[in-house]
């Protein structure tokens, strides 16, 4: 099979246009699991009333594992963002509505976003024992909940077309607390702009009554865990998070 069309690259895979399909090949080095345990997500995801690509196979290609999946074209939310930046008051509420429905779903048969926290933190060697233990406790005080929760929900995996509005990559998808899930999204904007991850984490908390608090004591644990896959220039900013320890 004959890739020309490369879509997305990572440390991880290659995603290429293949027709109309979307062929997601993973590295040399990444063992099946990793593609077996996305498609078995994936396609426990594809039960729900969200609109996602399907998958069609899994397969060796060149001696690299692969999930072939329906292709989605369109306009992700993030370039409808950048390109109209007057309304982003109304993209951050579309996507937070998006959002909403995400952690509608229950799915007790994913693995815990709980389990997976810990284990990221229990692997970082860039924190002292007293962080870690404070970090965990924290964590381990935590509602438990099996909403669904997309894990990566940033505006470039919204893909608008004229069959809806689609959500792409759930590679990190878990059962778990949909507040945690928020602060994920709110750290990923607050690399690139913090008003915007401000407008975000004020209109979640708006539409759900939820306490702005209870949003931000997750902020130190996912900041925690995502340092153990962050870019280089992401880790100054990811350890002040983790050194915030209550919130006013």
């Amino acid at each position: 099979m004959e890739f020309k069309e490369l879509i997305s690259s990572s440390d991880t895979v290659d995603v290429y246009k293949c027709g109309d399909k979307a062929v997601k090949l993973f590295k040399k080095d990444r063992p099946k699991t990793n593609a077996l345990y996305e498609a078995l997500t994936h396609a426990r995801i594809e039960y729900t009333d969200l609109l996602i690509p399907v998958i069609h196979e899994v397969s060796v290609i060149d001696g690299r594992w692969a999930i072939t999946m329906d292709l989605i074209e369109g306009k992700t939310l993030a370039e409808q963002m950048r390109e109209d930046p007057d309304n982003i008051d109304k993209y951050i509420d579309e996507m937070v509505e998006l959002g909403l429905k995400i952690h509608k779903e229950k799915m007790p048969k994913l693995s815990k976003l709980k389990d997976k926290l810990a284990r990221q933190i229990n692997s970082l060697d860039c924190i002292d024992d007293v962080k870690r233990y404070e970090l965990l406790t924290r964590l381990e005080s935590m509602p438990k909940h099996t909403k669904l929760c997309h894990c990566n929900f940033i505006p470039s995996n919204i893909i608008i077309n004229e069959k809806g509005t689609y959500i792409v990559d759930w590679a990190a998808a878990r059962q778990g607390n949909a507040s945690a899930d928020v602060a994920m999204t709110y750290l990923r904007f607050a690399l690139q702009n913090e008003a915007v991850a401000e407008k975000y984490l004020d209109t979640f908390c708006k539409k759900t009554n939820t306490s702005k608090k209870y949003v931000q004591e997750w902020m130190p644990i996912v900041a925690a865990a995502r340092l153990t896959e962050a870019r280089p220039e992401e880790k100054d900013f990811l350890m002040k998070w983790i050194d915030v320890v209550a919130y006013e």
